[in-house]
Protein backbone atom coordinates (compact mmCIF):
# COMPACT_ATOMS: atom_id res chain seq x y z
CA UNK A 1 0.00 0.00 0.00
CA UNK A 2 1.25 3.22 -0.79
CA UNK A 3 3.16 5.34 1.61
CA UNK A 4 2.66 8.66 1.95
CA UNK A 5 5.68 10.84 4.62
CA UNK A 6 4.39 13.95 6.50
CA UNK A 7 6.26 16.74 8.26
CA UNK A 8 4.48 18.21 10.98
CA UNK A 9 5.33 21.93 11.50
CA UNK A 10 4.13 23.03 15.06
CA UNK A 11 3.74 20.74 18.02
CA UNK A 12 1.43 22.13 19.85
CA UNK A 13 -2.04 20.92 20.91
CA UNK A 14 -3.01 20.91 17.04
CA UNK A 15 0.16 19.36 16.24
CA UNK A 16 -1.05 16.57 18.73
CA UNK A 17 -4.47 16.41 17.20
CA UNK A 18 -3.54 16.21 13.75
CA UNK A 19 -0.52 13.62 14.53
CA UNK A 20 -3.48 11.54 16.22
CA UNK A 21 -5.24 11.20 13.19
CA UNK A 22 -2.57 10.36 10.96
CA UNK A 23 -2.00 7.80 13.59
CA UNK A 24 -5.51 6.48 13.51
CA UNK A 25 -6.84 6.81 9.84
CA UNK A 26 -6.05 3.44 8.90
CA UNK A 27 -7.43 1.97 12.04
CA UNK A 28 -11.04 3.59 11.14
CA UNK A 29 -10.63 3.53 7.12
CA UNK A 30 -9.63 0.11 5.90
CA UNK A 31 -8.27 0.10 3.45
CA UNK A 32 -6.78 3.38 3.79
CA UNK A 33 -5.82 5.23 0.62
CA UNK A 34 -2.46 5.58 1.91
CA UNK A 35 -0.46 5.10 5.14
CA UNK A 36 0.57 8.35 6.84
CA UNK A 37 3.92 8.05 8.14
CA UNK A 38 5.11 10.58 10.65
CA UNK A 39 8.38 11.45 9.10
CA UNK A 40 9.77 14.98 10.88
CA UNK A 41 8.52 17.15 12.92
CA UNK A 42 9.40 21.18 13.85
CA UNK A 43 8.81 23.15 16.33
CA UNK A 44 10.28 26.71 18.50
CA UNK A 45 13.31 25.22 20.31
CA UNK A 46 15.25 21.43 19.51
CA UNK A 47 14.01 20.50 22.81
CA UNK A 48 10.58 20.89 22.02
CA UNK A 49 10.90 19.39 18.93
CA UNK A 50 12.56 16.34 20.29
CA UNK A 51 10.61 15.60 23.24
CA UNK A 52 7.15 15.94 20.32
CA UNK A 53 8.89 13.35 18.18
CA UNK A 54 9.09 11.23 20.78
CA UNK A 55 5.82 11.92 22.12
CA UNK A 56 3.72 12.20 18.81
CA UNK A 57 5.87 8.89 16.95
CA UNK A 58 7.88 11.22 14.69
CA UNK A 59 11.18 10.03 12.84
CA UNK A 60 13.05 13.12 12.83
CA UNK A 61 13.17 16.32 14.20
CA UNK A 62 13.91 19.92 14.08
CA UNK A 63 13.48 23.76 15.28
CA UNK A 64 14.03 24.93 11.63
CA UNK A 65 10.51 24.53 9.64
CA UNK A 66 12.91 24.94 6.60
CA UNK A 67 14.33 21.76 6.74
CA UNK A 68 10.79 20.11 7.18
CA UNK A 69 9.55 21.75 3.99
CA UNK A 70 13.18 21.13 2.15
CA UNK A 71 13.67 17.33 2.69
CA UNK A 72 13.07 15.43 0.01
CA UNK A 73 11.37 12.65 1.31
CA UNK A 74 8.28 14.32 2.74
CA UNK A 75 5.02 14.38 0.46
CA UNK A 76 2.79 16.40 3.00
CA UNK A 77 3.73 19.61 5.14
CA UNK A 78 0.81 19.71 7.85
CA UNK A 79 0.89 23.91 9.08
CA UNK A 80 -0.17 23.62 12.89
CA UNK A 81 1.17 27.28 14.09
CA UNK A 82 0.11 30.68 15.11
CA UNK A 83 -1.48 32.26 11.96
CA UNK A 84 1.49 34.83 11.27
CA UNK A 85 3.51 32.01 9.65
CA UNK A 86 0.75 30.30 7.87
CA UNK A 87 1.51 32.00 4.44
CA UNK A 88 5.05 32.11 4.64
CA UNK A 89 5.41 28.09 5.08
CA UNK A 90 2.46 27.41 2.93
CA UNK A 91 3.59 29.49 0.20
CA UNK A 92 7.53 27.98 0.67
CA UNK A 93 5.80 24.24 0.83
CA UNK A 94 4.19 24.34 -2.42
CA UNK A 95 7.20 25.47 -4.20
CA UNK A 96 8.62 22.58 -3.16
CA UNK A 97 6.12 20.57 -4.43
CA UNK A 98 4.34 19.67 -1.34
CA UNK A 99 0.60 19.20 -0.61
CA UNK A 100 -0.10 21.52 1.92
CA UNK A 101 -2.41 20.56 4.93
CA UNK A 102 -3.11 24.25 6.93
CA UNK A 103 -4.58 25.00 10.42
CA UNK A 104 -7.56 27.69 10.02
CA UNK A 105 -7.80 30.32 9.62
CA UNK A 106 -5.61 30.58 6.89
CA UNK A 107 -4.28 33.50 6.93
CA UNK A 108 -4.43 36.62 9.00
CA UNK A 109 -6.15 38.14 6.05
CA UNK A 110 -7.33 37.91 2.32
CA UNK A 111 -4.37 39.17 1.02
CA UNK A 112 -2.14 36.52 2.50
CA UNK A 113 -4.55 33.91 1.84
CA UNK A 114 -4.65 34.83 -1.68
CA UNK A 115 -1.21 34.33 -2.28
CA UNK A 116 -1.41 30.74 -0.03
CA UNK A 117 -3.80 30.20 -3.04
CA UNK A 118 -1.86 31.29 -5.97
CA UNK A 119 0.91 29.56 -4.46
CA UNK A 120 -0.55 26.10 -4.46
CA UNK A 121 -2.78 26.43 -7.65
CA UNK A 122 0.56 27.18 -9.54
CA UNK A 123 2.91 24.40 -7.93
CA UNK A 124 -0.48 21.68 -8.63
CA UNK A 125 -0.18 20.52 -5.25
CA UNK A 126 -3.23 19.20 -3.02
CA UNK A 127 -4.14 21.84 -0.46
CA UNK A 128 -6.79 22.11 2.42
CA UNK A 129 -7.62 24.22 5.32
CA UNK A 130 -8.39 22.23 8.43
CA UNK A 131 -12.45 23.19 9.42
CA UNK A 132 -12.39 19.72 10.87
CA UNK A 133 -15.92 20.30 12.60
CA UNK A 134 -17.76 20.40 9.11
CA UNK A 135 -16.72 16.78 9.21
CA UNK A 136 -18.77 15.75 12.24
CA UNK A 137 -20.89 13.30 10.83
CA UNK A 138 -24.33 14.81 12.18
CA UNK A 139 -23.54 18.00 9.99
CA UNK A 140 -21.91 15.88 6.89
CA UNK A 141 -25.70 14.36 7.78
CA UNK A 142 -27.36 17.93 7.15
CA UNK A 143 -25.95 18.78 4.06
CA UNK A 144 -27.08 15.41 2.45
CA UNK A 145 -30.69 16.48 3.94
CA UNK A 146 -30.32 20.25 2.08
CA UNK A 147 -28.95 18.20 -0.80
CA UNK A 148 -31.71 16.00 -0.81
CA UNK A 149 -34.19 18.94 -0.88
CA UNK A 150 -35.68 17.46 2.89
CA UNK A 151 -35.96 21.32 4.28
CA UNK A 152 -36.69 22.64 1.15
CA UNK A 153 -35.27 26.32 -0.12
CA UNK A 154 -33.46 27.39 2.61
CA UNK A 155 -34.58 30.94 4.25
CA UNK A 156 -32.32 31.21 7.36
CA UNK A 157 -29.05 30.63 8.82
CA UNK A 158 -28.42 31.14 12.62
CA UNK A 159 -25.09 30.51 13.73
CA UNK A 160 -22.90 30.41 16.78
CA UNK A 161 -19.90 29.70 18.81
CA UNK A 162 -19.49 30.14 22.02
CA UNK A 163 -16.80 29.98 24.22
CA UNK A 164 -15.35 31.41 28.26
CA UNK A 165 -12.09 30.11 28.68
CA UNK A 166 -10.91 33.94 28.14
CA UNK A 167 -13.83 35.17 30.16
CA UNK A 168 -11.02 35.57 32.84
CA UNK A 169 -9.33 39.30 32.57
CA UNK A 170 -6.11 36.86 34.10
CA UNK A 171 -6.15 34.74 31.79
CA UNK A 172 -2.99 35.62 29.87
CA UNK A 173 -2.01 37.38 26.64
CA UNK A 174 -1.33 34.74 23.95
CA UNK A 175 -0.56 35.17 20.35
CA UNK A 176 -4.42 35.22 19.76
CA UNK A 177 -4.91 38.27 21.70
CA UNK A 178 -2.38 39.80 19.17
CA UNK A 179 -3.51 41.31 15.88
CA UNK A 180 -0.09 41.32 14.67
CA UNK A 181 0.02 37.19 15.23
CA UNK A 182 -3.37 36.49 15.23
CA UNK A 183 -5.07 38.85 12.26
CA UNK A 184 -8.43 39.17 14.28
CA UNK A 185 -9.61 38.09 17.87
CA UNK A 186 -12.63 35.87 18.41
CA UNK A 187 -13.84 36.02 14.48
CA UNK A 188 -10.77 34.01 13.39
CA UNK A 189 -10.24 32.25 16.10
CA UNK A 190 -13.50 30.80 16.52
CA UNK A 191 -16.41 32.46 14.06
CA UNK A 192 -14.50 31.19 10.83
CA UNK A 193 -15.97 27.62 11.69
CA UNK A 194 -19.53 29.44 11.91
CA UNK A 195 -18.67 30.51 8.76
CA UNK A 196 -17.31 27.48 7.05
CA UNK A 197 -20.84 25.86 8.10
CA UNK A 198 -22.22 28.75 6.65
CA UNK A 199 -20.83 28.45 3.04
CA UNK A 200 -20.80 24.67 3.26
CA UNK A 201 -24.75 24.25 4.17
CA UNK A 202 -26.28 27.35 2.47
CA UNK A 203 -23.63 29.43 0.49
CA UNK A 204 -21.89 32.14 -0.39
CA UNK A 205 -22.45 35.18 1.37
CA UNK A 206 -22.95 38.10 -0.34
CA UNK A 207 -23.18 40.96 2.23
CA UNK A 208 -22.49 41.45 6.12
CA UNK A 209 -23.41 44.08 8.61
CA UNK A 210 -21.21 43.59 12.00
CA UNK A 211 -20.41 45.22 15.55
CA UNK A 212 -16.98 44.00 17.65
CA UNK A 213 -16.56 44.16 20.70
CA UNK A 214 -13.23 44.31 23.02
CA UNK A 215 -14.58 43.24 26.51
CA UNK A 216 -10.75 42.93 28.29
CA UNK A 217 -8.62 45.93 27.22
CA UNK A 218 -5.60 43.88 28.41
CA UNK A 219 -4.02 40.87 29.45
CA UNK A 220 -1.14 39.77 31.64
CA UNK A 221 2.33 38.74 29.50
CA UNK A 222 2.83 35.28 29.19
CA UNK A 223 6.56 34.43 30.60
CA UNK A 224 6.32 31.92 27.78
CA UNK A 225 4.90 31.52 24.10
CA UNK A 226 2.68 28.34 24.95
CA UNK A 227 -0.55 28.40 24.22
CA UNK A 228 -2.85 27.37 27.55
CA UNK A 229 -6.20 28.10 26.27
CA UNK A 230 -7.18 29.75 29.34
CA UNK A 231 -6.34 27.02 31.65
CA UNK A 232 -3.18 29.05 33.37
CA UNK A 233 -4.20 32.44 35.54
CA UNK A 234 -1.45 35.31 35.98
CA UNK A 235 -1.18 37.01 39.45
CA UNK A 236 -2.25 40.42 39.86
CA UNK A 237 0.85 42.33 40.07
CA UNK A 238 1.93 40.82 36.30
CA UNK A 239 2.66 43.42 34.17
CA UNK A 240 -0.40 43.76 31.64
CA UNK A 241 -0.13 44.75 27.47
CA UNK A 242 -3.15 46.02 25.60
CA UNK A 243 -5.43 43.86 24.00
CA UNK A 244 -5.61 44.48 19.92
CA UNK A 245 -8.46 42.65 18.77
CA UNK A 246 -11.97 41.28 19.31
CA UNK A 247 -13.33 39.45 21.86
CA UNK A 248 -16.74 39.11 20.25
CA UNK A 249 -18.63 39.98 17.38
CA UNK A 250 -22.17 39.80 15.57
CA UNK A 251 -22.67 40.11 12.32
CA UNK A 252 -26.33 39.81 9.91
CA UNK A 253 -25.67 37.83 6.69
CA UNK A 254 -27.26 37.69 3.21
CA UNK A 255 -26.40 34.59 1.09
CA UNK A 256 -26.66 34.45 -2.86
CA UNK A 257 -29.54 32.47 -3.05
CA UNK A 258 -31.46 34.58 -0.92
CA UNK A 259 -31.39 33.29 2.48
CA UNK A 260 -30.86 35.48 5.51
CA UNK A 261 -29.33 35.25 8.39
CA UNK A 262 -26.55 35.88 11.50
CA UNK A 263 -23.32 34.40 12.69
CA UNK A 264 -22.21 35.41 16.04
CA UNK A 265 -18.83 34.04 18.05
CA UNK A 266 -17.49 35.12 21.70
CA UNK A 267 -14.88 33.76 23.94
CA UNK A 268 -16.47 36.05 26.90
CA UNK A 269 -19.40 33.71 27.54
CA UNK A 270 -19.47 31.84 31.41
CA UNK A 271 -20.74 28.60 31.06
CA UNK A 272 -20.51 28.06 27.15
CA UNK A 273 -17.87 25.32 26.57
CA UNK A 274 -17.40 24.95 23.11
CA UNK A 275 -20.89 25.62 22.22
CA UNK A 276 -20.98 25.80 18.03
CA UNK A 277 -24.46 26.00 16.57
CA UNK A 278 -26.26 26.08 13.84
CA UNK A 279 -30.10 26.40 12.89
CA UNK A 280 -31.16 26.29 9.73
CA UNK A 281 -35.04 27.21 8.44
CA UNK A 282 -36.04 26.14 5.02
CA UNK A 283 -39.72 25.87 3.29
CA UNK A 284 -40.39 22.09 4.45
CA UNK A 285 -38.51 21.85 7.86
CA UNK A 286 -35.54 22.85 10.38
CA UNK A 287 -32.55 21.85 11.12
CA UNK A 288 -30.54 22.27 14.12
CA UNK A 289 -26.75 21.24 15.33
CA UNK A 290 -24.55 21.28 18.49
CA UNK A 291 -20.90 20.25 18.64
CA UNK A 292 -21.72 19.64 22.06
CA UNK A 293 -23.89 17.13 21.14
CA UNK A 294 -21.89 16.03 18.10
CA UNK A 295 -23.81 12.86 17.76
CA UNK A 296 -27.24 14.55 17.21
CA UNK A 297 -29.21 16.16 14.99
CA UNK A 298 -32.35 17.55 15.50
CA UNK A 299 -34.91 17.55 12.27
CA UNK A 300 -38.57 19.05 11.84
CA UNK A 301 -39.94 18.31 8.42
CA UNK A 302 -43.11 20.06 7.70
CA UNK A 303 -45.00 17.07 6.32
CA UNK A 304 -44.55 15.44 9.45
CA UNK A 305 -48.25 14.77 10.90
CA UNK A 306 -49.54 17.73 12.89
CA UNK A 307 -49.87 15.54 15.71
CA UNK A 308 -46.17 14.60 16.07
CA UNK A 309 -44.90 17.45 14.51
CA UNK A 310 -42.16 19.30 16.35
CA UNK A 311 -38.00 18.30 16.95
CA UNK A 312 -36.65 15.15 16.99
CA UNK A 313 -33.41 13.67 17.18
CA UNK A 314 -31.56 11.60 14.78
CA UNK A 315 -28.40 9.89 16.62
CA UNK A 316 -25.54 9.92 14.12
CA UNK A 317 -24.30 5.89 13.32
CA UNK A 318 -23.07 3.41 10.56
CA UNK A 319 -25.94 4.32 8.22
CA UNK A 320 -24.93 8.26 8.16
CA UNK A 321 -22.15 10.13 6.48
CA UNK A 322 -18.50 8.31 7.51
CA UNK A 323 -20.24 5.99 9.51
CA UNK A 324 -18.55 2.69 7.63
CA UNK A 325 -15.34 3.81 9.13
CA UNK A 326 -16.52 4.93 12.72
CA UNK A 327 -17.92 3.20 15.61
CA UNK A 328 -20.87 0.21 15.16
CA UNK A 329 -23.67 1.36 16.70
CA UNK A 330 -25.11 5.23 16.75
CA UNK A 331 -24.56 7.35 19.38
CA UNK A 332 -21.57 5.47 20.47
CA UNK A 333 -19.45 8.35 20.65
CA UNK A 334 -17.99 10.98 18.11
CA UNK A 335 -15.07 12.71 19.23
CA UNK A 336 -12.85 15.94 18.40
CA UNK A 337 -10.28 13.27 17.35
CA UNK A 338 -12.14 11.66 14.93
CA UNK A 339 -13.25 15.18 13.09
CA UNK A 340 -9.66 14.91 12.46
CA UNK A 341 -9.08 11.47 11.66
CA UNK A 342 -11.88 12.00 8.70
CA UNK A 343 -10.22 15.10 7.72
CA UNK A 344 -7.09 13.15 6.87
CA UNK A 345 -8.74 10.60 4.97
CA UNK A 346 -10.52 13.10 3.23
CA UNK A 347 -7.37 14.28 1.97
CA UNK A 348 -5.46 11.61 1.39
CA UNK A 349 -8.00 10.66 -0.67
CA UNK A 350 -7.75 13.49 -2.61
CA UNK A 351 -3.89 12.76 -3.08
CA UNK A 352 -4.27 9.67 -4.17
CA UNK A 353 -7.17 9.81 -6.56
CA UNK A 354 -6.06 13.02 -7.93
CA UNK A 355 -9.21 15.20 -6.49
CA UNK A 356 -10.69 18.09 -5.63
CA UNK A 357 -11.13 18.01 -1.76
CA UNK A 358 -13.00 20.57 0.47
CA UNK A 359 -12.41 22.94 2.32
CA UNK A 360 -9.33 24.10 0.23
CA UNK A 361 -7.39 27.41 0.01
CA UNK A 362 -10.20 28.25 -1.73
CA UNK A 363 -12.08 28.35 0.54
CA UNK A 364 -10.02 29.71 3.32
CA UNK A 365 -9.72 32.65 0.99
CA UNK A 366 -12.79 33.18 0.56
CA UNK A 367 -13.78 32.82 4.32
CA UNK A 368 -10.70 35.29 4.86
CA UNK A 369 -12.56 37.79 2.13
CA UNK A 370 -15.99 37.39 4.67
CA UNK A 371 -13.78 37.73 7.96
CA UNK A 372 -11.99 41.20 6.36
CA UNK A 373 -15.47 42.52 4.95
CA UNK A 374 -16.81 42.07 8.64
CA UNK A 375 -13.89 44.18 9.85
CA UNK A 376 -15.10 46.51 7.61
CA UNK A 377 -18.23 46.71 8.32
CA UNK A 378 -17.70 47.19 12.20
CA UNK A 379 -15.54 49.44 11.57
CA UNK A 380 -18.14 51.87 9.57
CA UNK A 381 -21.30 50.69 10.98
CA UNK A 382 -22.72 49.52 7.80
CA UNK A 383 -23.10 46.92 4.99
CA UNK A 384 -20.56 45.92 2.97
CA UNK A 385 -20.71 43.46 -0.12
CA UNK A 386 -18.56 40.86 -0.08
CA UNK A 387 -15.82 40.78 -3.15
CA UNK A 388 -15.54 37.93 -5.55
Amino acid sequence: MKKLNVGMIGAGFMGKAHSLAYAGMPMFFWPAPAIPHRKMIADVTEEAARDAAARFGYDGYTSDWRKVVENPEIDIIDIATPNDSHAEIAIAAAKAGKHVISEKPLARNAAEAKAMLDAVKEAGVKHMVAFNYRRTPAVALAKKYIEEGAVGKILNFRGTYLQDWSADPNSPLSWRFQKSIAGSGALGDIGTHVIDFARYLVGEITDVMATTQTWIPERPVQSDGVDKLGTVKASQDVPKKPVDVDDEFTTLVKFENGAVGSIEATRNAWGRNNFLTFEIHGEKGSLYFNYERRDELQVCFADDPVDRRGFRTVYTGPAHPYGEGLWPIPALGIGYGETKIIEVYDFFKAIVNDTDVSPNFYDGYQIAVITDAILESAGKNAWVKIEK
